[in-house]
């Protein structure tokens, strides 16, 4: 098994005005889980693909364990790729699916017979080795698909948005699938979607990409918790974070927010620190997740100085929790998520909290998290 190192990667295809994919620098270990995650168009797939050798590298070094494989042609790479398309032969059963590439690199036929067997076994498809593709499930024919790059034993699995054909209930089960399959492999593997869901559940550690730039690297935990800028904060998390445009400002020896319909007070720490980088008086954008907006009474009385009041236009109730869609605040709509045993109903005006200690402050013109520590 081995790990893949990208160097200042650039992709700039012929005649194109700006490369489609800019400086990545990415260092993946030994049997890390690595994801891919952004909107269409951002690089992604573009990336794997040069990984697994399907795109020419316009710059830099790509390193598949301690050798560098810009030049060398993908049969020789020892990835194996899983493509969104599943890309089985339609006249093959499932036996010879998967047999299929071992055959064109002249393994021994016992060699063969116990790589496809114990594959089939591992994704639970003892029982359709002699069925032909169309007689199928999506789901069956994603399982051949991986147990095809499963019996080549390669270091590197390659996933090209694997369950975009699926449909959302068979994609969840997909997911848990598949994480557990490269765990139990102890593979390398780098999975690209355009679904941050998939990304925040599947990967030890996820990429999101714009315009063909990293804009962060981190964890799930620390991406959705300490979003490095304003694109990242909005890609990540259902619903979306909630994006307030006002001014920060000194009241009463504090430190507050204030748009319309909204002040608010940001707590002893965060306030510091937006002194420290003289972001007083100044235009701000305040994020909020929509769990981070209360209606309790308890927490209402612990934070006097976050609360403000909004007219309830929307109500969605989830069983385990309702969202909350409200006006008031002179901006787009802003969604709370509140207990779904919630009394509150449309046409309602409502006293809400903020939690303070989990909001963000991103600057207007760099669109930076100006409460990221440096």
């Amino acid at each position: 098994m081995a790990g893949v190192r990208l160097e200042h990667i650039y992709k700039k295809y012929p005649g194109a005005d700006k490369a489609t994919v800019i400086d990545v620098n990415l260092d993946i270990k030994d049997k890390e889980f690595l994801v891919l995650v952004g909107p269409s168009g951002c690089g992604k797939s573009t990336t794997l693909r040069m990984i697994a050798g399907l795109e020419e590298i316009s710059e830099g070094k790509l390193y598949i364990g301690d050798r560098v494989v810009n030049d060398v042609a993908p049969k020789d790479r020892d990835i194996a790729m899983v493509f969104q398309s599943y890309a089985l032969y339609p006249h093959m059963n499932v036996y010879q699916n998967m047999a299929f590439g071992l055959k064109l690199r002249k393994v021994k036929k016992d060699e063969i017979d116990k790589r496809v067997r114990e594959a089939a076994k591992i994704l639970d498809i003892e029982h359709l080795l002699d069925r032909k593709p169309k007689a199928l499930s999506g789901g069956q024919r994603q399982r051949v698909a991986l147990g095809r790059a499963i019996v080549r034993d390669p270091q590197v699995f390659l996933m090209d948005e694997p369950l975009s054909n699926l449909d959302a209930k068979l994609r969840g089960q997909m997911r848990a699938e598949i994480t557990k399959l490269v765990k139990r492999l102890e593979t390398t593997c780098i999975y690209v979607t355009h679904d941050q869901t998939e990304a925040m559940t599947m990967g030890d550690r996820i990429v999101v990409m714009q315009d063909g730039i990293i804009q962060q690297a981190d964890s799930p935990e620390q991406l959705y918790n300490n979003p490095r800028n304003l694109f990242v904060a909005g890609f990540i998390g259902s619903p979306t974070m909630n994006f307030i445009n006002g001014k920060l400002s000194e009241q009463n020896g504090g430190v507050y927010f204030t748009a319309d319909g909204l002040n608010v007070q940001v707590p002893g720490g965060k306030a510091q620190l937006l002194k420290n980088k003289s972001m007083i008086g100044k235009e701000v954008i305040m994020g909020v997740r929509p769990e981070d907006i209360h209606e309790e009474p308890v927490f209402l009385e612990a934070s006097p100085n976050t609360i403000f009041t909004a007219k309830v236009d929307v109500t969605e109730n989830l069983g385990h929790e309702m969202l909350l869609y409200l006006s008031g605040l002179g901006t787009d709509t802003v969604i709370g998520r509140v207990d779904g045993r919630s009394t509150t109903r449309e046409g309602d005006n409502v006293k809400l909290a903020i939690d303070m200690n989990k909001v963000h402050i991103f600057d207007k013109e760099s669109e930076l998290n100006v409460l990221v520590e440096d």
